[in-house]
Formats: C-alpha cells, structure tokens, sequence
C-alpha cells in the first residue's frame, strides 16, 4: 500500500467535500469535526462525483440519482447500490495523506488544480 500527499489539512472545511484524482482513481475527502475521512469519489451507480453531493452528518448523498455512503467505511445506506472504498487517511505535519493500493501519482482534478471540485 502506497500513501499519497493530497493537500495541507488547512484546506479542508466541515461538511465541504473536496475531490482528487489520483492516477487513475478519483478519491473525495470529508472533514467532519477534528476528523478527516477518504472515499473514493465516483458513485457506484453511475459516474457521479461524491465531493459534488451533499454531506449530512457522515453520509454523502450523490448529487446524480441520491444514493447515501457512510464516509468512515463506504457502506450504501440507500437503495441497492454497491459500497464505495474507504481509505485510510494521515495527518503528517498538517498535511493529509490517504493510502491507495498502486504507485499512481497524485494529479489535478478538473480544472488543473489538485484538491478542488471539477
């Protein structure tokens, strides 16, 4: 397993989501309280970005056909749709780091900067 630098944890706002795209995987940060969690960022219904949806407690509703994940594990608490990944996040020196399996590296996410909402 492989940890990845995604940004300084100061960038973070509670109950804003934020979306990266490392490699070829899209991952969406929550901070809820002192806490920080890492999801993967597509719904697993249909391409959706989570970070663009609606986070209420620790679920997050996609924006697209509202299916609900719990953020600390990707469980769906709607529907049928399948669980989404949950990863393992570090705070090193104010920095956020998320581990991901795979050697990919860390690049911009819609608009060419990395941590921001495409």
């Amino acid at each position: 397993m492989i940890w990845h630098h995604l940004c300084a944890a100061a960038r973070l706002s509670d109950g804003e989501p934020l979306g990266f795209k490392v490699g070829d995987r899209r991952v969406a940060l929550y901070k809820i309280d002192d806490d920080i969690f890492a999801t993967d960022d597509v719904c697993s219904h249909a391409f959706a970005l989570l970070s663009s949806g609606f986070l209420e407690g620790y679920v997050i509703e996609c924006p697209l056909h509202g299916a609900m994940f719990d953020v600390r594990d990707g469980k769906c608490r709607s529907s049928a749709y399948r669980d989404i990944a949950a990863f393992k996040v570090e705070i090193r020196d104010g920095e956020i780091y998320v581990q991901l399996d795979g050697g990919a590296a860390l690049e911009p996410a819609g608009d060419g900067s990395a941590g921001t909402n495409p």
